[in-house]
């Protein structure tokens, strides 16, 4: 699966993209054929303490999902996304094997 990080406005460091990396790619356990992943961070102005969303966009065979959080730092962003990313996947397999 190829990871695409795209930080609007900052640069994102290191350990963050290596965070990043590790998460997204830990959705492989719940879905085999994902294609891509597409993940964008942002500050959210006015500077609030909710303030840094991360919106992580998965392409799998013939669909895409889609999830976006906020909060105090762009882990828990991650980590949010990633949780509710989980879940769409579980929905999405079992669909499909109904199919």
């Amino acid at each position: 699966m190829e990871i695409k990080i795209q930080a609007i406005h900052f640069d994102a460091s290191a350990a963050l993209e290596k965070f990043i990396q590790k998460k997204v790619a830990k959705l492989e356990q719940f879905y085999d054929d994902i294609l891509e992943a597409e993940v964008i961070l942002k500050i959210v102005k006015p500077e609030t303490i909710l303030n840094k969303e991360a919106l992580v966009k998965i392409k799998v065979s013939g669909n895409e999902l889609f999830a976006s959080k906020l909060s105090d730092s762009f882990e828990e962003s991650i980590d949010a996304t990633v949780e509710a990313l989980e879940k769409q996947l579980l929905k999405f397999k079992e669909k499909s094997r109904t199919k």
